[in-house]
């Protein structure tokens, strides 16, 4: 999210409906991590929202360089730096009432852990698609960027925290 930006106000949103048509029907579970088909399925349940695209998060580190690793972090002593790419979950809000609180509700996940979990807007999704929102797992220090090289430990702090972000999401749904 490297045009990461403030929350933004929502607008009238005429095309709301059929562009949320569209991007249901390019939906593919292929398309999608693993660990949180589910959970971007139910978003899809609400029909003031739709995503727009997602991440579970993926750590790379060693030997282990496959960009779609879903594996928890080992334990083992060794590895000192860890690729982290980002977890994240954009979506496109309706402007109703049902939205609205949608909106409060989705900001109050980052109070899992504030210094880690952000809500905001991404411009350049905002320029696809306006009332685009994005909620991420991802060190405050970091916000802007894709990815981040996090050492170990900070890594193993941050796969327990998506990992609870993830949890919190699938119950506010």
């Amino acid at each position: 999210m490297e045009t990461f930006t403030g929350i933004k106000k929502l607008v009238e949103n005429p095309h709301y409906h059929v562009r949320r048509k569209k991007q249901m029907a390019a939906l593919s579970k292929s398309k999608l991590d693993e660990p949180i088909v589910e959970i971007i399925y139910d978003f899809y349940r609400l029909p003031f929202c739709f995503t727009l695209q997602s991440c579970y998060g993926h750590f790379l580190y060693g030997n282990q360089g496959d960009p779609q690793n879903i594996d928890p972090l080992p334990d083992i002593k060794g590895i000192n730096k860890v690729e982290y790419r980002i977890a994240y979950v954009a979506l496109c809000v309706e402007q109703s009432d049902s939205g609205k609180m949608l909106l409060k509700m989705l900001q109050g996940i980052t109070d899992v852990d504030p210094d880690n979990i952000q809500f905001g807007c991404a411009e350049w999704f905002w320029k696809r698609q306006v009332n685009s929102y994005a909620l991420q797992v991802e060190p405050d220090r970091f916000k802007h960027q894709d990815t981040a090289t996090l050492d170990y430990q900070e890594a193993l702090n941050i796969e327990k925290i998506r990992n609870e972000f993830f949890f919190q999401l699938q119950a506010l749904i």
